[in-house]
Formats: C-alpha cells, sequence, structure tokens
C-alpha cells in the first residue's frame, strides 16, 4: 500500500486522526498541523478558532464570519459542560454517579444519549453497547491499567453487558438496572453528540463557515468560505501522518474507528478496545479500519465501531439497510478498500477501492 497522498490536498483537509482518541500515538501534532492549513487557505474571512483538551483528547473548534468568536467560544463551554456530565471517570458526573447508585433521572443530553445508544443497541443487533462498561474495565482500557482477563471472569460479565436490562422512561428520563453490577458508558457516542451539538450553535450564530475536530472526530458546517467542500482525510492505520483517501463533505461528520487508536500488548499480541459484546474479546472482522460519513454525528460515531464489529460483509449488508442515512469507507486486513456508492463523487485515493452498490 502506497504511503503518501498529494501534498497540496493535506493544505486543505481536516484530519480524520482517530474514532475514539489516540491509544499508542499522540495525534495532536497532525491535528495542529492540518488546522494552520485551513487557516491559511481561509484567511481572507473572519475566522475564530480555538482548541481544547477534553474527553481525553484535543480539539479544535474553527468558525468563520461575523459571529464567528462568540461561535466558537460557545461552542468550547458546551464541550466542557458535556464532558464534566458525560465522563465516567469524573466521579461527580451524571453518569459516573448513575453507575454507583443504580438509578438516576438524567439531563437532557443524558437522557437523549441513553435513548440513541438503545436505539443503536436494536439497530445494529447488539454490535453497539452502551453496557460494555464492566468489561471494558476489566481490560483495562478506562484505567489504562491493561490486562488479559481469563474466560471465567469475562463470561460473567458478559451477563451484565445487556442493554435489555436497562429500565428508561423517554418521557421522565428515569433510568435504572436490573443487575446491580451493571454500568454504562456513552463515550461511543459522546464526541459524535458533542460535534452535532457544535453544529447547533454555528446555526444559532448564524457562522459563515466552520469544523470542529474532536480528536479526530470531524464534523463540517456549509461549505468553505469560497463555496467549495471541506476535505477530510481519512488516517491509515498504520501511520497517523499518512492518509489513505480523502472524501469531500458539507454538512457531514466524518468518524473513523480502528483497532490501532487504543491497544496493548502482552506476551507478543497485540489486544485493541473495540471489544466485540458477543465475545468480550477485541473484535476480529477482519477490518483495520471504519470511517462512517453521515450528517448525523451522533449515528456516525457509533456505528464506526457497530461496523467494525460486524467485518465487512455484514457492514456491507446493513449499509443496504440504511443507505440513506450514512456512507462507509472500509480497510480490510489485507488492505482492500471498499466505499458506498454513496460518497464515490467525493471520495479520493491513491489505492484501488471497491464501490459497494446499494442494489
Amino acid at each position: 500500500m502506497k504511503n503518501k497522498i498529494a501534498v497540496a490536498i493535506l493544505l486543505t483537509v481536516a484530519l480524520a486522526v482517530t474514532g475514539c482518541g489516540s491509544g499508542g500515538s499522540d495525534a495532536t501534532e497532525n491535528t495542529t498541523a492540518s488546522q494552520e492549513g485551513i487557516n491559511s487557505d481561509l484567511k481572507s474571512a473572519n475566522e475564530s478558532s480555538q482548541e481544547v483538551f477534553a474527553m481525553d483528547t484535543y480539539m479544535t473548534v474553527t468558525a468563520y464570519g461575523k459571529n464567528a468568536k462568540k461561535a466558537v467560544d460557545a461552542s468550547i463551554e458546551e464541550i466542557k459542560r458535556l464532558d464534566a456530565l458525560l465522563s465516567t471517570g469524573d466521579e461527580d458526573s451524571e453518569i459516573a454517579k448513575l453507575n454507583v447508585n443504580k438509578s438516576a433521572t438524567l439531563s437532557e443530553d443524558g437522557g437523549y444519549l441513553v435513548q440513541r445508544g438503545i436505539e443503536l443497541s436494536t439497530m445494529t443487533d447488539g454490535a453497539f453497547d452502551i453496557a460494555i462498561y464492566p468489561v471494558m474495565q476489566e481490560w483495562g482500557f478506562p484505567t489504562k491499567d491493561f490486562k488479559v482477563p481469563d474466560d471465567a471472569t469475562l463470561k460473567e460479565l458478559l451477563k451484565l453487558a445487556d442493554v435489555s436490562k436497562i429500565d428508561y422512561d423517554n418521557k421522565s428520563r428515569e433510568i435504572s438496572f436490573e443487575d446491580a453490577g451493571m454500568e454504562i458508558d456513552l463515550g461511543g457516542i459522546a464526541k459524535g453528540y458533542t460535534s452535532s451539538r457544535i453544529m447547533d450553535i454555528f446555526k444559532e450564530y448564524d457562522v459563515d463557515s466552520g469544523l470542529v475536530n474532536l480528536g479526530g472526530n470531524v464534523q463540517t458546517y456549509r461549505t468553505k468560505t469560497d463555496g467549495s467542500k471541506w476535505r477530510v482525510a481519512v488516517q491509515s492505520p498504520e501511520d497517523e501522518s499518512q492518509y489513505i483517501g480523502v472524501v469531500d463533505v458539507s454538512d457531514k461528520a466524518v468518524i473513523t474507528s480502528g483497532g490501532y487508536e487504543r491497544y496493548f500488548e502482552q506476551d507478543g499480541k497485540i489486544y485493541h478496545h473495540i471489544i466485540d459484546p458477543a465475545t468480550g474479546y477485541p473484535a476480529e472482522s477482519g477490518l483495520k479500519s471504519v470511517t462512517i460519513v453521515s450528517d448525523d454525528g451522533t449515528l456516525a460515531d457509533g456505528l464506526s465501531t457497530s461496523l467494525f464489529i460486524m467485518g465487512k460483509d455484514k457492514a456491507c449488508e446493513f449499509w443496504k439497510a440504511h443507505s440513506d442515512e450514512f456512507d462507509f469507507v472500509l480497510l480490510t486486513d489485507d488492505d482492500s478498500m471498499y466505499i458506498s456508492e454513496g460518497i464515490a463523487d467525493d471520495y479520493s485515493s491513491d489505492y484501488e477501492y471497491e464501490v459497494i452498490n446499494a442494489k
């Protein structure tokens, strides 16, 4: 596989570095370099850009127009608010308290994400699972105290990873767990939801154009100020400074997930953080990375993980049933690339790829 995309492209792309934050590598330098390219490309417009560390990753918010600074300031505050509300690592957060008390009345944001998480679980036949958190803890991914659990322990913990045991009322936003050992984590859709909320803020402040890069979760608002589409690069799983392709988008989220994002090695074997709820072990689906393109950031975030777990064949069949909601780029373990027909006219790559048609 080639390891280079034309340098000219790099000056106008927003890096899709990871879907869930970096693991064995730090994406900050590449994100910053990309943002400088964007700023240079649009330097004639009124612009504002800020970087913040939240949700365990570096995030950049950029807007253009007369209200750009107000929109960016409001977006940064929204990121901080949602991080404090949803983080499982903050004992004062709504979700951390729920996991301790096993019941709660959730905020509008927390309730919405629980509802979407349950819907995504049903939609993906369990591939997406907000109740997988006890299994993730046993592996040590939340704390980075990594270990390989024994089979018996995983078998017991998988009994807790059951979304059907979450009692949630959409109207009252009251939630409780049927099993006292259950805990949830909304991290699989939190960044996607956050980027969608920032799009709402951009609309509220009527900015001309904007973009957010939440640790690699990229979402764009309208087009660039010159009327052309944003060019978003899809990272190579082998090298965070290289790219496997570029997709041109407007008003879309572009979110990538892969086993390269967070992982550890034990006894010569690599274990990544995308856990298959059916087995309790890192998914072995034959895929290296999955990129989802959708106007719904929350959906894109959840599906990037879900399709990775499904594997290429099931992912393609799933897309055919939902082709009006998202598009994809799949990269397999043998470096074969597949894209859905919905982005065929907007995707470019130095590599060969096959276009999957809905019919």
